[in-house]
């Protein structure tokens, strides 16, 4: 059997795609990679279809030892990665593919600037789906492996016995999330603010508090006032809507927030910048702008036209001889005699 041995986990490293759509009805959240764009991204340097299940790394990833013959893998997002060969240890680069042998151990580092980064492996993990998702969403344990994030001693299968004899890929440059302020719209229940809290959410600046995780950001800055009670009855909730319970202080939920919720919702943010605040670690500075319908459709075009673009200008990174795999083929039958010629 082919796969990958978790020697250490990481902080909270789960298996993750695009997300489970179509149970919210029955209570089941969509969860899905924090950055969609990584996953994305990932997978095109590996010649996966682009929603193919990958690791989503947390803050800081797990340590995987190679038991196959050989495996390709790729990362994306601010991360760092070591591979020891051999007792010999060097750094390798996030967004390209690299070939991993039998023996090679890779330790996934920490996540600086941001919060989440995306490594994936070519054919993908071989693992049973539930609900037709290879999303894992912990606080229900639904997903693979039990639903639950990596352990010490976990086995990743792999489809693939081998890695495909091709060359390497790398994105030409760092992918652009873009910066400046989250786009939103208005909420549903936006008139149950007062002036001054609309006004003071779209000028201030919200800080992303330590108490922030998959399900959501709680956002610290300026008390934002409702006109009434905060409550509301409880309805459908979407990733990006931004909560605001009775303190004012609001909440924009991400991934695995709950499928219903019963606070006033003052804004969303646009499906374009989803990706940018599902990276937010704590201490990240956000501010918020307003935009109309017409123009959140008109930037998820231009993010998706910037995806296309990055995988349309990927190249060939180079990187020199493969000594493990010259080593290992047949070299005897190329020797020629000085003393023939």
């Amino acid at each position: 059997m082919s796969h990958l041995r978790v020697l250490s986990p990481g902080l909270h490293t789960t298996v993750q795609d695009l997300g489970r759509f179509g149970y919210q009805e029955q209570g089941v959240p969509v969860a899905g990679m924090l950055d969609p764009v990584a996953l994305r991204l990932a997978n095109a340097l590996l010649g996966n279809p682009s929603g193919e299940a990958g690791l989503e790394v947390y803050a800081f990833g797990p340590g995987l030892a190679v038991e196959s013959e050989s495996v390709r893998l790729a990362a994306c997002g601010p991360v760092r990665l070591t591979l020891t060969r051999d007792r010999e240890t060097t750094s390798l680069a996030a967004g390209r593919s690299h070939l991993l042998r039998r023996g090679d151990v890779l330790a996934v580092g920490a996540v600086a600037g941001a919060m989440v980064a995306v490594l994936a492996v070519e054919g993908g993990f071989d693992l049973p789906s539930v609900m037709g998702s290879l999303s894992t969403y912990t606080r229900s344990a639904i997903g693979p492996l039990g639903g639950k994030p990596l352990s010490e001693g976990m086995l990743l299968p792999l489809r693939r016995a081998s890695a495909a004899a091709r060359a390497e890929r790398a994105l030409a440059a760092a992918f652009d999330h873009g910066a400046g302020p989250v786009r939103v719209m208005p909420g549903p229940q936006a008139d149950c603010f007062t002036d001054k809290a609309m006004t003071d959410f779209l000028s201030a600046e919200y800080v992303v508090d330590q108490a922030a995780d998959r399900m959501g950001l709680r956002l610290i800055g300026p008390k934002l006032t409702h006109r009434g009670e905060a409550g509301i009855a409880s309805e459908g909730l979407v990733s990006g809507c931004i909560q605001v319970p009775g303190d004012g202080q609001p909440i924009l939920l991400l991934a695995d927030h709950q499928t219903v919720g019963g606070y006033a919702k003052i804004a969303t943010v646009i499906s374009a910048d989803l990706a940018r605040v599902g990276r937010a670690a704590p201490g990240t500075i956000l501010r918020f702008t307003a935009v109309t319908q017409a123009q959140a459709e008109a930037a998820l075009h231009e993010s998706e036209r910037s995806v296309r673009a990055a995988v349309d200008g990927m190249i060939d990174p180079g990187g020199g001889l493969d000594l493990v795999a010259l080593y290992s083929a047949n070299l005897v039958s190329g020797i020629v005699s000085a003393e023939a010629s």
